[in-house]
């Protein structure tokens, strides 16, 4: 997978929210908010030429006291997400 171009994590007033920037996305009318761990993977993943549920998941276990059956889990749900909001391409 990999974020598609033109997303970009904003921190507004506290808040994590995904914001649609050039003309390529000038139809994108829906706001993405993300949670501490969510916008912790976007970051991750906006350094990353790809990434795989895998990685995700790796990357919760070393920021996060989960295990890997859970962070597998959240990072499938997570990944799904993101794909279905046209932010990511698989």
């Amino acid at each position: 997978m990999k974020i598609k171009k033109g997303f970009t994590l904003r921190d507004v007033c506290g808040e994590y929210i995904i914001v649609a920037e050039g003309k390529e996305n000038i139809d994108f009318s829906n706001i993405i908010s993300l949670n501490e761990s969510s916008a912790y993977l976007w970051k991750k993943a906006q350094d990353m030429e790809s990434f795989s549920v895998e990685d995700l998941a790796r990357l919760l276990m070393e920021e996060y006291d989960v295990d890997m059956p859970t962070a597998l889990a959240d990072s499938k749900t997570l990944a799904g997400q993101w794909v279905s909001l046209g932010i990511v391409a698989e």
